[in-house]
């Protein structure tokens, strides 16, 4: 069963607001990444290359926690914990569409070097359990 993400939870994720993805490493350890994110509906997706280890994480185990923690409001914060499915379709498109919302500019422009990348992976993390104070 998916949870729904508060109002003002939404609105937060629409911003710039960078989150933190928690994956299982294959020894139980967690693994921490900052990344951007777009929200589509009450799930949300995130971009990577199929080499990242946060990749391999979610294929052997998709449970996921994001912590959500505006800056300017360090005490404010939620945790979403949820499911990943991961798909390289719409790879490019949705790491353009971040780099748009974060830097106003192509990716490419952001990061020369990305032409370089391993192929682009769309994760879609769809919320369980929603804790925190947003």
């Amino acid at each position: 069963m998916s949870a729904t993400l508060s109002d003002s939870l939404k609105k937060i994720l629409d911003d710039r607001t960078f989150v933190s993805i928690a994956t299982i490493q294959p020894d139980g350890s967690p693994q921490v990444s900052p990344v951007w994110v777009k929200r589509d509906g009450d799930d949300l997706l995130i971009s990577t290359t199929v080499d990242r280890r946060k990749t391999a994480n979610l294929r052997r185990d998709p449970r996921v926690s994001v912590v959500v923690q505006p800056a300017d409001e360090p005490y404010s914060y939620a945790e979403i914990r949820g499911t990943a499915s991961l798909t390289t379709e719409g790879g490019q498109e949705l790491i353009n569409e971040l780099a748009q919302k974060y830097v106003g500019k192509s990716y490419a422009e952001f990061n020369p070097q990305s032409a370089q990348d391993a192929e682009r992976v769309v994760v879609r993390i769809t919320p369980r359990k929603v804790a925190g104070r947003l």
